[in-house]
């Protein structure tokens, strides 16, 4: 008797320090970040508490295990992996994938200090002319692997891709340090990084694929799996 009220004690302690928000979430949840288990490796994301919608979202959809068995279903070397499509769990070969995903979409949270260098996970969508608000998909996601410019080319995306819009000195720094792709700045979400896992992102980036437009790996690259675990700090 006595040991069952001192579990009951415990428990109840326990959630106490850890409610649920009202979306669902723990609030612990919120401090943890996500490995993604493929049958290439393991990638560690950490979502970025200055886009709250992305991450609330892609937490909760880690937790109702959507993404077990998805696709990395377009791949680009020197670019980047996508995946988040939930048709492609039971696709076949030469199935056309990329327009699945829940009935919702996402606000836009563009924030300058998130930009598109190597390793950053981004939520797809669709484009401008459906979407010109530039709201994300419910579910599908992109991890950049990019590559590195020179001052040059990096002139060259502010006049013909970002319009005239200058890229921070900063992260025109980390451009060419480390690579990414500079043209999607403020077009698409960015909503965390990988944390480790990086060399996996690499070797996703490089399998063979079907090339233009679908741009599918010949053969399936899958997400087995993801799951919620402890910040290593």
């Amino acid at each position: 008797m006595y040991r069952s009220i001192a579990a009951v004690t415990v428990f109840l302690l326990l959630f106490s320090c850890n409610p649920k928000l009202s979306n669902g979430l723990r609030k612990k949840d919120l401090t943890k970040d996500v490995e993604i288990i493929t049958d290439k490796g393991n990638i560690v994301i950490r979502l970025s508490d200055s886009t709250p919608l992305h991450r609330d979202n892609f937490l909760l959809l880690v937790k109702q295990k959507y993404y077990d068995s998805v696709l990395f279903h377009r791949v680009i070397k020197n670019f980047m992996i996508q995946a988040g499509d939930p048709a492609s769990k039971h696709a076949g070969p030469g199935d056309v994938l990329g327009d699945g995903g829940p009935s919702y979409t996402i606000p836009a949270e563009f924030r300058i200090s998130l930009f598109h260098h190597k390793g950053v996970i981004a939520a797809a969508r669709e484009g401008d002319d459906v979407n010109p608000k530039m709201a994300s998909s419910g579910s599908q996601f992109y991890i950049v692997q990019g590559r590195k410019f020179t001052d040059q080319g990096l002139d060259s995306v502010e006049t013909y891709r970002l319009k005239g819009r200058k890229i921070p000195e900063n992260q025109r720094a980390v451009y060419k340090q480390i690579g990414g792709a500079p043209h999607l700045d403020q077009h698409y979400t960015v909503f965390g990084e990988v944390v480790s896992g990086l060399d996996v992102v690499d070797s996703i980036a490089m399998v063979p694929t079907s090339g233009r437009p679908y741009d599918r790996p010949t053969k399936d690259v899958r997400i087995i799996t993801m799951k919620l675990v402890k910040r290593k700090k």
